[in-house]
Order: structure tokens, then sequence, then C-alpha cells
């Protein structure tokens, strides 16, 4: 299958007959599927529980080691191509440029992206994704929601993770079986993410008294922070959200 520009296009046409102008920022949030995302939690919760955190804590706790840093670098390299599309959908060609700068700097003296060389010279390229893309033409976040595996998410940033896979052209360069490196770099690197961010993420899920309230509010100011819709004191006490990278985001 071959990466055609026209599909995205018409992607980007019909959001855009649904969305001509961009949204104020939202306040507070709109979760009226409540309860069946209370149910997908405890879903995740137990996965969590069970697998993923045991399994991360096979890395050990704290900064990543040398050969999980390279892993991680390894899994953004990857997603450098969707995100050079994402750019340019967006309006944003200079970041467009500064990733695709990036992505061959790291692909060609980084080995293949496990070293991260464009980063000491000062080029941190500008991660982004079809969630961004859909805000950015206008689309509201829409309803609170929480995914099997995926964790917290809105339907706007639902509806981007699903076109995101498609749109990274190395989704159609790579042949099989090396295509399956993509997913499964990436999920090594959350498992590394979720090592990294162990104390924080099991006091959210285990230690506070309602962890589906506490989640579904540590996503949406992270989320909104990014895509510059907080400002005053909401800006200035936004942090690094570590369901970032452990739920894909």
């Amino acid at each position: 299958m071959i990466f055609s520009s026209s599909r995205i296009l018409a992607c980007a046409a019909l959001v855009l007959l649904a969305a001509c102008a961009q949204k104020p920022a939202p306040a507070g949030f709109t979760d009226p599927m409540e309860a069946e995302n209370r149910e997908i939690h405890a879903f995740n919760r137990s996965v969590d529980n069970a697998i993923l955190r045991p399994v991360s804590g096979a890395f050990g706790d704290g900064p990543p080691g040398p050969v999980m840093q390279g892993v991680i670098n390894f899994a953004q390299n990857l997603d450098a191509p969707g995100a050079v599309v994402n750019n340019l959908l967006q309006g944003r060609p200079h970041f467009a440029a500064e990733n695709t700068l990036r992505f061959a700097l790291n692909t060609i003296v980084g080995i293949g992206g496990l070293f991260d060389p464009a980063t000491a010279i000062g080029l941190h390229g500008k991660p982004t994704d079809f969630g961004e893309t859909l805000h950015v033409w206008g689309a509201g976040e829409g309803n609170y929601v929480e995914l099997p595996f995926l964790g917290p998410s809105t339907e706007r940033d639902m509806i981007g993770k699903i076109v995101d896979i498609p749109l990274n052209p190395l989704r159609y360069v790579l042949p099989k079986p090396e295509e399956n490196i993509v997913p499964l770099a990436k999920l090594a690197s959350s498992l590394g993410d979720r090592a990294r961010y162990s104390s924080t993420v099991d006091s959210v899920l285990y230690d506070s008294a309602d962890s589906y309230a506490q989640s579904r509010l540590l996503y949406l100011q992270n989320r909104r922070f990014e895509l510059g819709q907080t400002t005053g004191t909401a800006g200035d006490d936004a942090f690094e959200d570590p369901y970032e990278d452990i739920y894909g985001q």
C-alpha cells in the first residue's frame, strides 16, 4: 500500500466541514459515560497491577539506563515522520522542517535513532499527534473517555489515536515483518516510562481516594496545557504527566 496525501487531504476536508473555527478553551469536563468509563478504568487498573507494574519493575526506578534510554530514543524517532505529517496538516512548516532534520540526524548519526545527537545540538523537535491537528482545525475535545489498555483520553484524542496509525509514512515503507518493530518499540518504551514514573503512577492508581477522578483530572490538565489552552496559574502549575507516555498520548 502506498502512502497517499490525498487521503490525508480528504480527512482534513471532512473535519474542516464540521469545525471551521477554533473552539474556546474548555472549562471543567463532560463525562456522560462515567459509569462505563469507571468500569474500563477498573479493568486498566487490574491490567496495570497484574502485568505492567511487575514487568516494568524489572527496569528499576528512576531515570532509564543506557539500554532502556536507547529503546525510548528509538521509539520516539519512529514517531517523527508521523509528527512531520501532522505539522504540515497544522500549517506549521517550521516544525515539520525541524522534525525532519531531527529524524534524519538521529537515523543516520544516531544509528537508527538509538542515540539522540539532535537533542545534543539543540534540535529538540515538536512532538505532536492527530489529536492536536484536530484541535488546530477547530474541533472541540468532546466528552472524556477512558480507553481499554490506552487509558485516559477524549473523543477528539481517541479519533486522533486511530488516525495516527495509518498517518505515519513508515508504516508503508518498512517491509514485513520489520514493520512490527514500530509497535514493539513503543510497548517497550511505555514499560520504561511506567518504571520511571512508578511512584507517581502508583500514588494515583493505588493511593488516591478516587483513582478514576484523579486520572481524569491529570490527563485533562496536562493535555490542555500541551495545546496551549491553559494560562496564568493553571499554566504555571502544569506538570509532566506520567500518563502521557504510559498510555501513548
